[in-house]
């Protein structure tokens, strides 16, 4: 992951994780957030993968949550300005893309395999097992993060770039 990233995947898994509570306690809260980050960061490595890529989307901005604020059903009126201000990193097509990631596992351990071969070092699996091996804990806590009905809006959103691009291997930018 570039260094570049952050504030867009840290404002993307937070995004995911208030539109796709965990309905436990704090520790099912951690665990979903924890796997939402995982999908967040495994999406924009893809969507993102060179240096470059990562330092325009920092310059030009992400793109924020409005759309999908309104295919979940949320209503952005009455943001107040610190609210609305993390929500302007929040990147559409990364959180598409996690949203497909964490309906289906399988596509999850393509995303992570593909990443590997990008020769960037941080497509272990180890690094993603809470997205591509949820055990009983993340399943739970995560059962409305990766409830594929529900996530269905977003990751319809941009699924077929997310399959091009894992068609396509490492030298595609999307």
């Amino acid at each position: 992951m570039h260094a570049d990233l952050t504030s867009l995947i840290a404002a993307t898994a937070q995004w995911m994780s208030r539109a796709f509570p965990s309905g436990g306690g704090v520790m099912d809260s951690a665990l979903s957030h924890a796997q939402a980050h995982q999908a967040v960061t495994l999406a924009a490595s893809l969507r993102y993968p060179t240096p470059v890529d990562a330092a325009l989307v920092a310059v030009t901005g992400a793109g924020g949550s409005a759309r999908l604020d309104w295919i979940t059903g949320s209503d952005g009126a009455g943001l107040d300005d610190e609210e609305y201000a993390w929500r302007t990193w929040v990147d559409e097509v990364v959180a598409s893309w996690a949203a497909c990631l964490l309906a289906d596992p399988e596509l999850a351990s393509t995303a992570v395999a593909a990443l590997g071969d990008g020769g960037d070092g941080d497509g272990t699996p180890s690094g993603f097992r809470r997205l591509v091996e949820p055990d009983e804990h993340d399943r739970r806590a995560g059962a409305l993060l990766r409830h594929p009905d529900l996530l269905e809006p977003v990751a319809d959103l941009h699924r077929s770039a997310l399959l091009s691009r894992l068609c396509a291997g490492p030298a595609m930018t999307a």
